[in-house]
């Protein structure tokens, strides 16, 4: 086991390329949560500034920018008993390189267990942020739709398979579809800009346009379908009508669990059962045996988290913040 110090701390732009390389950290140590994949953080990577350390197999360190200049950092990517010691590492980096506290973003509640349990988190403010908690679903329950809580799910797949008899199909799509699913994405941007977005409310209970992170989401998705070689890392499938794209979603395995982590679903919302499809559709073809199912959390949207809580997760994964006192 080799000791790092703060010199070897180098932290690189994340790119398109590095997702699949990077994804065997992620699995070194068992989490629920959907920061437990790369994927995400590349889809934030314009909203946030991303950016990554490696350590030679053993860790992965992540960081990103927020606004007013802010660095926040994620829990160590690496195996459970080296967690405290690049917990430590990056506590170094942030105090002496930057000169600023460590504040920790989004940590799951798997990897605070394991920092508390080793005394790694005694001089930390640890809370609970409920409203970046991750739903997460039986695998079985969304494929099926089975019983009665589902039942107005299955009345509006039925009247989509009525409406669309013989009209519409299921794709597993690749990087010689990825004109066609940003030309559709283009579309469902325009059409969303255009509908009311509402607002949100932060970490801090504070209320904001989720307009920019919606771009950034936007920029990160085009990033991503235009890119060759993370289609060997991602999923992506989508519903055709009339052989005419019409939904798509992304997701990739955790390589920690059972677990699919659900990163992108956009669908015409005018056509009425099509976002029920492509959930089911999705987990069925692409996912057909995973126990769980991770669909992100709500962004702290109300309307977002109606329709999250209508498909009756079986569990939440909770995150905390965890802020270095000095």
């Amino acid at each position: 086991m080799r000791n790092y110090d703060i010199s070897d701390m180098k932290y690189k732009e994340l790119e398109a390329a590095d997702l699949g390389r990077l994804s065997y950290y992620y699995g070194l140590r068992s989490q629920k949560s959907c920061d437990g994949s790369p994927l995400v953080s590349y889809l934030y990577k314009y909203y946030y500034e991303v950016r990554y350390c490696e350590f030679e197999g053993e860790a992965l360190l992540m960081s990103y920018h927020g606004e007013n200049g802010e660095v926040y950092g994620f829990l160590p990517f690496c195996r459970e008993e080296d967690m405290p010691r690049f917990m430590k590492l990056q506590e170094e980096y942030f105090n002496k390189t930057l000169g600023i506290p460590l504040v920790i973003s989004s940590a799951d509640e798997e990897g605070v267990l394991v920092l508390n349990n080793a005394g790694a988190l005694d001089e930390y403010e640890v809370i609970k942020e409920d409203d970046i908690s991750d739903y997460i679903y039986s695998g079985d329950a969304l494929r099926t739709l089975a019983g009665r809580k589902y039942s107005k799910k299955r009345n509006h797949i039925n009247k989509f398979l009525l409406q669309y008899e013989g009209r519409w199909e299921y794709r597993k799509l690749g990087y010689a579809d990825h004109e066609e699913v940003e030309s559709f994405l283009n579309c469902w941007m325009k059409k969303k800009k255009l509908s009311d977005q509402g607002s949100g409310v932060n970490e801090e209970g504070q209320s904001f346009d989720p307009s920019e992170e919606l771009d950034g989401e936007y920029r990160g998705i085009k990033g991503l379908i235009n890119e060759e070689v993370v289609y060997e890392y991602m999923k992506i499938g989508g519903i055709y009508i009339d052989n005419k794209l019409k939904a798509f979603s992304i997701g990739v395995k955790s390589e920690a669990c059972s677990m699919a982590i659900i990163d992108v679903e956009k669908a015409d919302s005018g056509i009425d059962g099509l976002y029920q499809m492509i959930n089911k559709e999705f987990l069925c073809h692409e996912f057909p045996e995973v126990e769980l199912v991770n669909r992100e959390d709500d962004v702290g949207i109300e309307g977002l988290r109606q329709s999250k809580l209508s498909y009756y997760p079986s569990e939440f994964e909770y995150k905390y913040t965890l802020t270095q006192k000095l």
